[in-house]
């Protein structure tokens, strides 16, 4: 069955409507997630949600502990997750209150850890597609029915932050990488999405310009609160709209093959690979480690 888990990102603290709701602690070996987790169901289907940056913002996009909030969902027996965050726009079309389904991203991130894996027991998971193509398709279609104008595919530059860009960043990335958006925090939450073997959907929320457009000031924190307020009540819109999608239906194998990540991903002998890491891959891993 299929278990939606939301990552709520700045301005998105809570999702309402859920019956039997209450916040769950969970126990990782990661370290502990951003904040407890709120479970529940909606219309019926079930949902997981974690507020990235913790209630009340205590997180930085670098100090968010990525590993643990993955884990956590996980765990917690989640399918598939979307992932809402805050974002710069490259492109006069792409205006703040937009949504866009993110397909691509490059990485600038340095500070984070970046996967589960590593001495012990090697992975290597394939990015060529970072998101689920199935479940990025129906959250654009309740993206549409909440009344956003929605854009159906663009490339992410992760950013380390927590500064904004300079004017030499925001014209490099916008021209020569060719990127639509720019953001904090959706990296390392793909690859560890893709390590875990879930289905991966980010929405990336406009708030502003970046500070490459001539028209436009740059981006300061108060102007992004006030757009971010706007994307926070159409991102709870959003997820009024998920029980109406087949998303809501019980669900086979993901077509694109996000559920069998690890399927040819995991390299080192079984003889050699080290069982206190083996432990700590209980959830994100157990299914090809014990099969």
């Amino acid at each position: 069955m299929t278990k939606v888990g939301i990552i709520g990102g700045s301005g998105v603290y809570e999702v309402d409507g859920l019956t039997d709701a209450r916040w769950i602690t969970v126990d990782t070996p990661w370290g502990a997630p951003s904040d407890q987790l709120l479970t529940g169901r909606l219309q019926g289907l079930e949902m997981v949600f974690l507020p990235r940056h913790g209630r009340g913002h205590v997180h930085s996009p670098t100090s968010v502990p990525y590993r643990a909030n993955i884990d956590a969902l996980k765990r917690l027996g989640v399918t598939d997750v979307i992932a809402f965050s805050a974002c710069g726009s490259f492109r006069q079309e792409m205006a703040p209150g937009d949504f866009v389904m993110v397909d691509q991203f490059i990485d600038r991130t340095r500070h984070r850890e970046s996967s589960f894996f590593g001495t012990g027991c090697v992975a290597h998971v394939s990015l060529a597609d970072p998101t689920c193509p199935r479940l990025s398709a129906q959250v654009g279609d309740a993206i549409e029915a909440a009344g956003v104008r929605v854009h159906r595919g663009g490339t992410y530059l992760a950013m380390e932050g927590p500064q904004f860009s300079t004017k030499a960043e925001s014209t490099l990335y916008r021209g020569a990488f060719d990127c639509d958006v720019i953001g904090m925090t959706n990296m390392p939450e793909a690859k560890l999405a893709r390590e875990a073997e879930l289905c991966y959907c980010p929405v990336a929320m406009v708030t502003d310009y970046d500070c490459w457009h001539p028209e436009h000031a740059s981006v300061d924190v108060a102007q992004v609160v006030e757009v971010m307020q706007h994307n926070a009540k159409a991102a709870k819109e959003t997820v009024k709209a998920l029980p109406s999608l087949p998303l809501a239906q019980p669900r086979g194998p993901c077509p694109h093959g996000c559920d069998r990540a690890l399927d040819t991903a995991l390299i080192t002998a079984p003889a050699a690979r080290d069982p206190a890491l083996l432990a700590r891959l209980d959830a994100i891993a157990g299914r090809v480690l014990n099969s």
